[in-house]
C-alpha cells in the first residue's frame, strides 16, 4: 500500500485507489466541468482532495463529494476549504442522489476507482434524467470504449447505450506518473453532455436488453445473438439480419429495439 505524502492517507488496493498528484491534470479535469449555474457537482471518490480543490474554486459550495474510504473521509473533514455537510460517507453504487444530499440536477465528476468504473457508468444511465453533464478520468481502455464508433472492435454495450444518451468526447490520455501508486495502465478522461438530441425515442430497458443480446454472443450474427437472448430473430428488419452487433450504430440499435419482438 502506497501512502500520501500529504495527506497521511493510504491508498486501498481493494478499493481500486490511485491518488492523483499531478495539479495540472486535477485543473485541466475541473476546466472541463461546465453545468448551467443550478446544477451542483458530485465527485466521486475524492481521496485526499486533490480534484476537490480546483472544483470548489470554480464553484465554491455546489460541489459534494461521496467516499466510501473511512480515512479519505476524515482527512477531508478536517480540512477547511469543503463543508462538512458536503462531505458523504457513502458507497456510490448504493446510495440514491437524496441520500448525497442532492435534489435537482447534478454532474458526475471524479477520477473514478478502476475497480467500479464501468458500475458507475451504468449509475450514470439510471440517473440519466438529472445528470447533464459527466467529466471522469477511467481506466484508457474503459475510456476508450465509451467513445468508440462501431466498427471497432472496442464497441460495445457501454458505447451503443452511452452514445444514446450523451455525446461523447474523449478529451485527454493520463499517464501512470501522475498518481500515488502509479498504475499498470494509462488512464484516459472523458466528457459526456446530455443534449436535445441525445434523447432516443425507446423504452431504455427494452434498448438495453437487445443491446446486451446483441454483444452477448458478438461474434454471432444479430439474428443469432437475439434469438440467444430470448428475441424473435425473424422479426429482426431485413437489412440487419446478417449482420454483428458491432457493425450497427447507437442510432440503428433504437430502431432495432423499436422493431424486434420477444420470442412466443
Amino acid at each position: 500500500m502506497s501512502k500520501h505524502k500529504d495527506s497521511g492517507v493510504t491508498a486501498k488496493k481493494h478499493l481500486g485507489q490511485h491518488f492523483l498528484k499531478d495539479p495540472s491534470v486535477s485543473q485541466r479535469i475541473a476546466g472541463l466541468v461546465s453545468p448551467s449555474e443550478e446544477v451542483r457537482i458530485l465527485e466521486i471518490g475524492p481521496g485526499t482532495g486533490a480534484l476537490t480543490r480546483p472544483l470548489i474554486e470554480r464553484f465554491d459550495q455546489r460541489v459534494h463529494v461521496v467516499e466510501v474510504d473511512a480515512e479519505s473521509v476524515v482527512h477531508l473533514q478536517g480540512s477547511d476549504w469543503i463543508a462538512n455537510d458536503h462531505i458523504h460517507s457513502a458507497d456510490i453504487l448504493r446510495s440514491t442522489p437524496e441520500e448525497l444530499g442532492l435534489t435537482g440536477d447534478f454532474a458526475l465528476v471524479g477520477n473514478f476507482p478502476y475497480n467500479i468504473s464501468s458500475q458507475i457508468l451504468f449509475k450514470l444511465l439510471e440517473w440519466r434524467g438529472r445528470v447533464p453533464e459527466c467529466v471522469g478520468m477511467f481506466q484508457k481502455e474503459v475510456a476508450e470504449r465509451v467513445c468508440a464508433s462501431h466498427g471497432s472492435k472496442v464497441y460495445g454495450i457501454l458505447s451503443v447505450l452511452l452514445q444514446n444518451y450523451y455525446r461523447c468526447d474523449y478529451e485527454f490520455t493520463v499517464g501512470p506518473d501522475a498518481f500515488i501508486p502509479p498504475p499498470k495502465v494509462q488512464s484516459g478522461v472523458i466528457r459526456l453532455t446530455r443534449t436535445p438530441e441525445n434523447d432516443p425515442d425507446v423504452d431504455h430497458d427494452v434498448l438495453r436488453k437487445v443491446v446486451k443480446a446483441g454483444f452477448g454472443q458478438r461474434r454471432k450474427t444479430l439474428r443469432n445473438a437475439l434469438r440467444a437472448g430470448g428475441f424473435d430473430g425473424d422479426s429482426i428488419p431485413q437489412q440487419w439480419l446478417g449482420q454483428r452487433a458491432e457493425q450497427l450504430s447507437p442510432t440503428e440499435f433504437v430502431e432495432l429495439a423499436k422493431q424486434v419482438k420477444t420470442a412466443t
